[in-house]
């Protein structure tokens, strides 16, 4: 039988450098709190995983919920990483092959492939752990891998213990290790808090399981972006501008065609078909799902909301919650709200706002228009500044525009009202009452126009 893999996810610290309430690991990147990233990559690796928790352990748990394979245990009070790696230890079993991954909870860009091969390198050298390290000439606060003459890992040095020359090697540790499970145990009973915080560090595990004869390995990452940790807002800006530009280009090699990846935000649970088009500094976000042949933007806001086959979102446009149908066209500048749908080859056009409404199949709503509560039917035609008085400050209530019903510009439908099939609405009207089928419905003062009248008016002093 295969031994199990686990791993460890450290997720107990407060964040102080973050300057907010919210635990670190809860701090969303792209859409997702930054733990769930990292759960990710644990999952894909097929890993019993144990997070430990201090810091808003239960706020933690709850956005955890529902995640297989996973459990939790609290690290009270918090000591170091070597004291929170002790106490998922043990929630482990003792297996001698079992190898143990520990990682910190907030390295959202970690690639499973990486700790994949983080792990066959533990696998074929029958090292005792083995750890990921990148090469940079601003080592900083970075802990520093120390070789000895032949090349082999012998210890970590954190910065604040480093001496001189320690501080000047340009081998970093990225915190991220494997570990014989059974070895890691042993050692993890063996360190002391001998440093300059007066913590146990899990980096300490290191010189010991050298100093006990055993093999530590380094593998050497080429992209050090790849586990950068998040302590301030600034990096986690950085960080959640590389997630959206690794899911733009993503979608790209799936046959997506976008216009500027770096510019364009695609949350985790948006869906976007093969064919698609997106266009320059577009939002995409919450389960949105973007059929083939449809096209989108620039400069569009797009949330939980469905635009199908072959349909066009013109700049500027926001739509929520709703439904564009194929072949339909919206904008530039309209904002569709929720509970809304343009059916098939509807028009919406510039500066018209939808708010729970239906626009039937070939309906049109051009320019300068509100529609809310209402129902248009097929091929209706609403002109421009049509409104519908949907509220009396009590109650709202619907209107009707049935199929083929034409509605003159400048109108103003006062709910609840019904537009028969192929009816007419004069422009300027305030209708008030049902047209019935085929009639024309005209509700405006008549036109007066007085003779002469400017000469009679008084002049300004």
């Amino acid at each position: 039988m295969k031994p199990t893999m686990w791993a460890v996810v450290l997720a107990a610290g407060k964040g102080t450098r973050m300057e907010s309430a919210l635990a670190k690991v809860l701090h969303p990147a792209a859409g997702r709190p930054l733990l769930h990233y990292v759960l990710d990559q644990c999952r894909a690796l097929e890993a019993q995983t144990v997070v430990v928790v201090g810091h808003q352990a239960e706020a933690v748990r709850a956005t955890c919920f529902g995640l297989a394979h996973l459990s939790f245990v609290a690290q009270e009070p918090q000591l170091g990483t070597g004291h929170a790696a002790l106490v998922a230890m043990a929630e482990i079993p003792d297996e001698p092959e079992g190898a143990v991954l520990v990682l910190a909870g907030d390295v959202p860009l970690l690639r499973a492939e990486t700790l994949r091969e983080l792990c066959t390198l533990r696998q074929k050298t029958n090292a005792a752990a083995a750890l990921l390290s990148f090469r940079t000439s601003r080592p900083g606060s970075y802990g520093r891998i120390v070789r000895d003459e032949a090349g082999r890992v012998v210890r970590i040095v954190e910065a604040r213990d480093a001496t001189r020359q320690e501080r000047l090697i340009d081998e970093v540790n990225a915190s991220l290790y494997v570990f014989s499970g059974s070895r890691l145990r042993d050692a993890l009973h063996r360190i002391s808090p001998n440093n300059a915080q007066g913590e146990f560090y899990l980096t300490d595990v290191v010189g010991l399981l050298v100093a006990a004869g055993e093999r530590v390995e380094a593998l050497v990452v080429d992209d050090p972006a790849e586990t950068a940790g998040v302590n301030t807002v600034a990096e986690l800006s950085l960080v959640e501008r590389e997630l959206f530009v690794r899911r733009s280009m993503d979608l790209v090699r799936s046959g997506v065609s976008i216009e500027r990846p770096d510019t364009v935000l695609v949350g985790p649970g948006v869906r976007v078909a093969p064919g698609a088009r997106i266009r320059a500094f577009s939002i995409l976000e919450g389960r949105t799902l973007i059929e083939s042949g449809a096209s989108v933007g620039p400069f569009c806001r797009v949330e939980d909301s469905e635009i199908g086959v072959g349909a066009t979102l013109l700049d500027s446009c926001l739509v929520r919650n709703s439904k564009i149908l194929a072949g339909a066209s919206v904008g530039p500048f309209a904002h569709i709200r929720p509970e809304s749908v343009v059916g098939e080859n509807a028009r919406v056009g510039n500066f018209v706002e939808l708010k729970k409404t239906t626009l039937g199949s070939g309906a049109k709503a051009p320019h300068l228009s509100y529609l809310g509560d209402a129902s248009v039917g097929a091929k209706a035609n609403i002109g421009a500044g049509t409104i519908t008085c949907n509220y009396d400050g009590v109650v709202k209530s619907p209107t009707f525009v049935e199929d083929d019903a034409f509605v003159g510009s400048n109108s103003t439908l006062v709910a609840p009202v019904r537009i028969g099939q192929g009816a007419y609405v004069a422009a300027g009207s305030v209708i008030t009452t049902d047209v019935p089928p085929e009639a024309l419905g005209i509700g405006r003062a008549r036109q007066e126009n007085k003779a002469g009248w400017v000469g009679r008016r008084p002049k300004k002093r």
